[in-house]
């Protein structure tokens, strides 16, 4: 199948570029970054951090194989104690804040506090469903893109498009496109623009019987990927995991315009 680059159709189109709506002001998340001398503030932002990119790549895993009893009661347990952890993470955070007494300390921890409750927003999209019933995916993949975008996203001035028409499918189905979307997302931002901003979109439409499902970036970085030389990532892998659950297929373009990369499932 050959997949080409459509131009923007605004009439359809959700824009989330960096600094636009999000709670976090683009001063605040610049101060956060900053390394400000008090006791254990540069230290908990980095450790947090990494804790709940640990916690994102065990909760994917699980995910490739919910269809197993066991593996549903392990999602959900993981995704309850997610939470858990980052309410108590906040918690934490908001007293050392309350504590501190240094406007510059406080500033750079509601930065950290706010950052928390984004990453807590893309938990809550990301959560498995208790019921079997049909959703608008669309709406989904909204409110999905928009949890990316505050924690993720805004910081690397890098602006998600999502275009997409209203889209009913299967919860379990529609949650197991989220994962895909968000590992296609999150790989593109890592890896499309080489430090630099830019802008990824995401397009959601129905074919005939099927779903299909675009991530396209604009970054410099795909240029340099010769035919056959695309590292097969962690990341990739989870993907390909989750596709094929669906019973869909997977495949990437790569080019000096940037890279494709399109799922397609049945609806």
């Amino acid at each position: 199948m050959r997949v080409t680059r459509r131009p923007p159709s605004y009439e359809e189109t959700t824009l989330f570029g960096w600094g636009s709506g999000c709670l976090t002001t683009q001063h605040d998340l610049f101060t956060a970054n900053k390394q400000v001398e008090f006791d254990g503030g540069s230290v908990l932002a980095a450790a947090t951090r990494q804790k709940m990119l640990l916690q994102e790549d065990i909760m994917t895993k699980l995910a490739t194989r919910q269809s197993l009893p066991e593996g549903q009661l392990l999602v959900h347990e993981l995704t309850h104690r997610i939470n858990n952890e980052i309410a108590s993470m906040i918690g934490v955070v908001s007293r050392a804040a309350a504590r501190s007494g240094n406007r510059d300390v406080e500033i750079a921890l509601t930065g950290v506090t706010e950052l928390l409750h984004h990453h807590a927003d893309v938990y809550r999209a990301l959560q498995m469903p208790e019921h079997r019933t049909r959703i608008d995916a669309a709406e989904y993949v909204k409110q999905l893109c928009l949890s990316i975008s505050r924690s993720k996203l805004d910081d690397m001035k890098i602006s998600l498009v999502l275009a997409a028409r209203p889209l009913s499918m299967q919860s379990d189905r529609c949650w197991r496109l989220g994962m895909i979307v968000y590992e296609l997302v999150t790989n593109a931002a890592r890896h499309a623009f080489n430090g630099k901003g830019g802008e990824i979109r995401v397009e959601l439409l129905r074919s005939g019987p099927f779903v299909e499902c675009r991530v396209l970036d604009n970054g410099s970085a795909a240029a340099n990927i010769r035919p056959g030389h695309i590292r097969q990532g962690h990341g990739l892998k989870i993907i390909e995991e989750l596709v094929e659950g669906l019973d869909g297929r997977f495949e990437q373009q790569f080019g000096a315009w940037g890279s494709t990369s399109t799922v397609i499932i049945p609806g």
